[in-house]
């Protein structure tokens, strides 16, 4: 008997539980049900990330403590995931005191195997809110490929990464202002000192090869960058006993959330950590999206192998959840929360179309939601559930035969493809395991329309057959039904409840029963309607508005925007609507820029209008943009101002811009979507 702990990523405090994470909940899920089905001895364990400025905000701005915003969210988390089978051995959150304990015990070994580093770094700081900003709470323009509104640490168009302070034009979410930069202590993690530890780590096959092969470009080109573990105050967190006014950044202390929860679940059962987190015997197997692999496959495995802790067995990695072919939106309602969905629809269809997609590969999977409606209703409702509709009616006086009769191999083929399911299983190949299992379906279909129960009966002289036949497929559902347990449950207690016999492991699959009743058969699957599928959609929508209105009713009160530049520069007189038609600007694409040498203060602008439309302009804001770092934006322009006949050449126009001069000089832009020529009303 295997030794197991399992884990899937932390679902964020401040997020909803949504059919994107549900990805990874219900992948993970699966693999522990097949392992308890074989017998073998598995914990899953999962917590909420709990910690980081959005907390602290978030839980100032609703007027409670974090530890209320904590319990309520968490019970919300807890609930959605029940709702779909999700079943835990322990459920925990990274602020828990189990948590901080394996925070000071990792940290103490970091310390004293000299891997901290303080450095000064520069940090965005948001004056008005007075704080640090984390990534996630900065957007500007991208400083490789120029693309505007990107999040502070990657790129949404380039892939390139960078740090907050490295953004163009950056912009505080949080307040809406400009913020400064700032130096501060960080502490840091030199993970280079394992180089060699990591290389041989990441590819030692505990990583898909996809990863491994990502990972492999960080060891052959340069040194590995130290890792930043510190935020300094004001932060939601645990202040680092050594270093007072710095707290654990949330990706140091999150992955030993997954600790934090074993140690509290291990405290309740009378057993050792030490059993799980520091025995060679003990499997540790993480599932995670593809978004998170670095944090997982460098620095955890750092502190892991530095205090002594056993390393990951697996971590499997998936893919992102697009829908319908694309990203998902809450403007088109596929942004779908779980919660929505369970108003709905049957949890047991998504964890079939999942497992139908699911393979061991980095993979994208998509929902497409005709095909997911069909699917459903064809492979289980029309194949699985209906062997045992069709034939369990007729048995359920006389219950199954007392002998197994000769039924061509079906039983036998079926249990003979036990292992080959069982290693796609184990493997995380559920779309595999799906395909054959849906292809013994197929095959007993065919035995129960040609045998056609529903004649036999009419003859009292067939009483035999018509038991026979039904022995045989109704054992053939029963294999199918323990083969489908890890990803439908629901419909295992169901098949155990028709025969007075719980499934309970997969080795059942192997011998028939017989010589039992047969209970009345209850309706074990609903179909997949497009019209509730239509309405969930809706639902989605109209709770994405909603949020919006509220956000926006909340913003408006807590960025109390200061009077000074409105002040400083008094609205000018009322013009007319028709004075202002008059006015034509439209978006225009710098594809050129270069200094004026004899201007102080002008840069040279060629800006395209689409096709082969070009205007020269002369813009005044040398003193607060690179010319190099403006290629590619868009901007506004004043498109039908006379031309102006300049020292250095003829102006064709003018670029719309704020601010009250100097280095404090801001572009406008239009968000994205916007393309050259388009008129702004």
């Amino acid at each position: 008997m295997r030794r197991i702990l399992v884990t899937s990523a932390l679902p964020y405090i401040n997020g909803h539980i949504h059919l994107g994470y549900l990805v990874e909940a219900i992948q993970t899920d699966i693999w522990v049900r097949f392992q308890k089905l074989r017998g073998h001895d598995v914990r899953y364990f999962c917590a909420d990330d709990t910690h980081g400025t959005a907390t602290m905000l978030r839980a100032k701005s609703e007027g409670r403590t974090e530890a209320e915003l904590i319990a309520a969210v968490s019970a919300e988390h807890q609930q959605d995931l029940a709702g779909f089978g999700i079943s835990f051995d322990h459920f925990s959150n990274t602020d828990s005191e189990a948590s901080r304990e394996i925070c000071h015990d990792i940290w103490k070994a970091l310390r004293a195997t000299d891997m901290i580093v303080e450095k000064d770094v520069e940090q965005l700081f948001d004056i008005q809110e007075g704080i640090f900003l984390a990534d996630r709470f900065v957007r500007g323009t991208c400083p490789k490929c120029k693309s505007p509104d990107q999040p502070g640490d990657n790129c949404s168009k380039c892939d390139a990464t960078y740090t907050p302070a490295d953004l163009i034009d950056p912009v505080s979410v949080v307040s809406g202002t400009r913020p400064e930069i700032r130096n501060a202590v960080h502490l840091l993690v030199n993970i280079e000192k394992l180089h060699s530890f990591l290389d041989e780590w990441t590819q030692s096959g505990t990583l898909p090869s996809e990863s491994a092969n990502y990972l492999k470009n960080f060891f052959l080109t340069e040194p590995l960058r130290d890792w930043d573990v510190s935020r300094p105050a004001p932060y939601f967190g645990f202040e680092i006993p050594d270093s007072p006014g710095n707290y654990w950044y949330v990706w140091f202390d999150a992955p030993i959330g997954y600790i934090g929860a074993t140690n509290e679940w291990c405290a309740a059962n009378g057993t050792s950590l030490d059993d799980w987190w520091k025995n060679d015997n003990a499997e540790i197997h993480h599932f995670i999206g593809k978004d998170i692999q670095y944090f997982h496959t460098l620095f955890w495995p750092v502190m892991l192998k530095t205090a002594g802790y056993t390393l990951p067995t697996k971590v499997r990695i998936h893919g992102f959840l697009t829908v319908d072919g694309k990203k998902m939106s809450k403007s088109d309602g596929t942004y779908i929360k779980a919660a929505t969905y369970l108003n709905h629809l049957d949890p047991a269809a998504l964890r079939y179309f999942y497992a139908s997609r699911l393979s061991s590969k980095v993979e994208d999977i998509d929902l497409n939601l005709e095909e997911f409606a069909t699917k459903v209703n064809t492979d289980l409702v029309g194949k699985v559930v209906n062997i045992a509709s069709r034939t369990a009616k007729f048995v359920a006086d006389v219950g199954l035969s007392a002998e197994y009769p000769d039924d061509g191999g079906f039983f036998a083929d079926a249990a003979a493809q036990g292992d080959a399911i069982a290693e796609a299983y184990e493997n995380t190949d559920y779309s595999r395991a799906m395909r054959m299992i849906i292809d013994i379906a197929d095959k007993v279909n065919p035995y129960v329309e040609s045998n056609a129960p529903w004649e036999l009966r009419k003859d009292p002289a067939n009483a035999q057959k018509l038991q026979d036949v039904c022995t045989v497929a109704l054992n053939v559902f029963r294999q199918l039904a323990i083969y489908l347990a890890p990803v439908l449950p629901q419909l295992a207690e169901q098949a155990g409840e028709l025969f007075g016999d719980p499934i309970t492991s997969w080795e059942q699959a192997r011998k028939p029963l017989l010589g039992r009743p047969v209970n009345k058969f209850k309706h074990m699957m609903q179909r997949v309607d497009l019209k509730k599928i239509e309405a969930m959609i809706e639902q989605s929508k109209e709770e994405a508005a909603a949020e919006s209105v509220a956000t926006t009713s909340s913003e408006t009160t807590k960025w109390d925007d200061a009077a000074d530049a409105l002040a400083a520069e008094p609205l000018a007189s009322e013009i007319t609507i028709d004075d202002f038609m008059k006015v034509d600007l439209r978006v225009a694409r710098i594809v050129e820029a270069k200094e004026v040498p004899e201007a102080r203060k002008l840069v040279q602008l060629t800006l395209s209008l689409g096709g082969d439309e070009r205007r020269n302009v002369f813009a005044g804001i040398k003193s607060a943009y690179d010319p190099a770092d403006l290629i590619g934006r868009l901007v506004v322009l004043v498109a039908n101002l006379a031309p102006r006949k300049m020292k250095f050449g003829v102006s064709e126009g003018m670029v719309i811009a704020s601010g009250p001069g100097g280095e404090d000089i801001y572009l406008l832009s239009p968000d994205s979507g916007a393309v050259p020529g388009q008129r702004v009303h």
